[in-house]
């Protein structure tokens, strides 16, 4: 027979019975308005409110509304399948796509993370070497700290020299006792030593800030290095996890960032950064190294040179000495001869003035026995005139012996005095030499030689 217009529910308002299942039609799944159908009350006089006192029910659904219900479940179930088989076609794709997303996802995040090792691995190559350069380099800066000190404890001897040097030549007596050039060039060695050992102190701090530097600045970049070799590590780990891995499991929490995560720019530029620093300190230890092996070699060279211009100005000095007592020792000579001849001359004047006491006394007597001659005989003659003559002579005479002999006295006693005086200036050359050449120049010769000045 054929089949009535207007589908299923067509047929079920008709009363045709249905064989089979509606096929679902091929519109598309949507939700179906609610079709809101209004009950008609049985008032006619064929409706049986009039048995609700029998006791039958009277909310019973017409047959229409029957159909109707049926048909909506059938309209429902037909969509559900279709629905579902969609929903099922989707899921299949879904999962297929969700499945390629996340293993390429997967693969650009290991690939993301081989790169991350190299760029860690350049910058742990990189902080590695800048630490064995700044460990090398601050081992070389401590090497010339070290000889600093060594300088600084050799000029201790130059110093104890020189003062040893100035305090013993104030025991030289006068007039001896001058601001020669020796004294001079002591002054100046004293100074320099002074001078030297300030600048070497001065020095000595400035290599132990930069040596403090050094080492702080490996420290960064040690503590940088263990960083990456910890994040290396941590990366390799997370580069060999695959969805074959027994060990992973849900972390949600790791999906937030950091509050203090840093970006590749800055990460970057922290090691960079460090490196630079590293590099600037290094620099300036280097510089410093320069510096002190350069202040090293000036100043054993300075001192060695102020040396040998002490040493130069006491050969002079003790060659002028040895000259001078040389000469003293002559006119001492001189001065003893003459001393002897003098005392014999004196002896010979006193000789000469006792002899010519006694012609004196000859002549006195002749004229005194000759002043008793009797009355005329008293007479003036040559005789007389000739004794009183030779009285006056020796008279004469014996004043001139008396007044030579006072003035060889004086000159005796001049000589004397001079003799003395050369004596005491030759003790006071003597004294001068020992002092100079036996206890100043043999000091010197301790004087440390150019490489112990320059710390080695």
């Amino acid at each position: 027979p054929a089949r009535p217009a207007g589908g299923p529910a067509a047929m079920a308002q008709a009363g045709v019975p249905l064989a089979k299942e509606p096929v679902p039609q091929a519109a598309p799944a949507s939700h179906l308005p609610v079709k809101v159908c209004e009950m008609v009350l049985n008032a006619g006089p064929d409706s049986s409110s009039g048995l609700a006192a029998a006791g039958f029910r009277t909310d019973k659904h017409l047959p229409p509304e029957w159909h109707q219900s049926n048909s909506r479940l059938y309209h429902r179930a037909s969509a559900g399948c279709e629905q579902a088989e969609c929903g099922r076609t989707e899921a299949k794709a879904l999962a297929k796509r969700a499945a390629v997303i996340a293993q390429r996802a997967q693969q650009d995040s290991t690939a993301a993370l081989c790169q991350r090792l190299q760029a860690i691995r350049f910058w742990k190559i990189e902080l590695q070497k800048e630490i064995e350069d700044l460990d090398a380099e601050t081992s070389l800066l401590a090497a010339q700290k070290l000889r600093l000190e060594r300088a600084l404890d050799a000029t201790q001897v130059p110093y104890a020299i020189a003062t040893d040097n100035l305090q013993c030549r104030e025991r030289r007596q006068p007039p001896d006792l001058v601001n020669d050039e020796v004294e001079r060039e002591l002054l100046k060695e004293a100074e320099l030593i002074r001078n030297i050992q300030e600048l070497l102190k001065r020095t000595l701090m400035q290599a132990g800030n930069q040596l403090r530097l050094n080492r702080d600045h490996k420290e960064i970049c040690e503590m940088d290095w263990s960083d990456k070799v910890e994040t290396y590590n941590i990366d390799v780990k997370c580069g060999r996890y695959s969805n074959q891995s027994t060990n992973i499991q849900f972390h949600p929490s790791s999906l937030k960032f950091q509050g203090s995560t840093s970006t590749p720019e800055t990460w970057a530029k922290s090691s960079h950064d460090n490196i630079y620093k590293a590099e600037q300190e290094k620099l300036a230890s280097i510089n410093l190294r320069a510096l002190i092996d350069s202040i090293l070699h000036d100043v054993s060279q300075d001192l060695r040179r102020q040396c040998a211009a002490v040493n130069e100005a006491f050969y002079k000095h003790c060659e002028e000495l040895d000259d001078a007592k040389c000469k003293l020792e002559y006119h001492l000579e001189k001065v003893l001869k003459e001393i002897g001849h003098q005392e014999a001359n004196i002896a010979a004047l006193k000789q000469a003035i006792k002899d010519k006491e006694t012609s004196m006394k000859v002549a006195q007597t002749r004229l005194y026995d000759r002043s008793f001659r009797p009355n005329v005989e008293l007479c003036r003659d040559e005789a007389q005139f000739r004794l009183i003559s030779e009285a006056e002579e020796l008279t004469e005479t014996i004043e001139s012996l008396k007044k030579k002999l006072l003035e060889s006295e004086q000159s005796l006693r001049n000589l004397e005095d001079t003799r003395m005086k050369l004596e005491k200036e030759i003790a006071v050359k003597t004294n001068s030499i020992f002092i100079d050449r036996q206890k100043c120049m043999a000091h010197r010769i301790h004087y440390p030689v150019v490489q112990k000045l320059a710390g080695y």
